[in-house]
């Protein structure tokens, strides 16, 4: 996927991609694949969609987590996502 500004998603895509964020086992890596956005523009959407109370909780979370980055992950980990967590549309 080319690279995508944060200015070009759609509220949807926004909304999920957020979401995946949140997400402790869902790396950063994987929101590039999706989105087209390297960790430093997530964090920029993050910074400017969140309240800084909910930004600066989620840096805290995030931050070293070897979840979000996959160079830091066991090899054991070998999915992003629990096979059920995405809803059916």
């Amino acid at each position: 996927m080319a690279r995508s500004s944060p200015k070009t998603l759609s509220a949807p895509d926004i909304s999920r991609l957020i979401e995946m964020a949140w997400e402790d086992r869902t790396p950063f890596d994987a929101i590039e694949q999706s989105f087209g956005l390297s960790e430093s523009q997530v964090i920029q959407l993050m910074r400017h969609e969140l309240k800084r109370a909910s930004f600066e909780l989620w840096r805290k979370r995030v931050t070293g987590r070897s979840t979000k980055h996959v160079a830091l992950r066991s090899k054991l980990v070998d999915r992003a996502y629990c096979p059920t967590q995405y809803k059916n549309k």
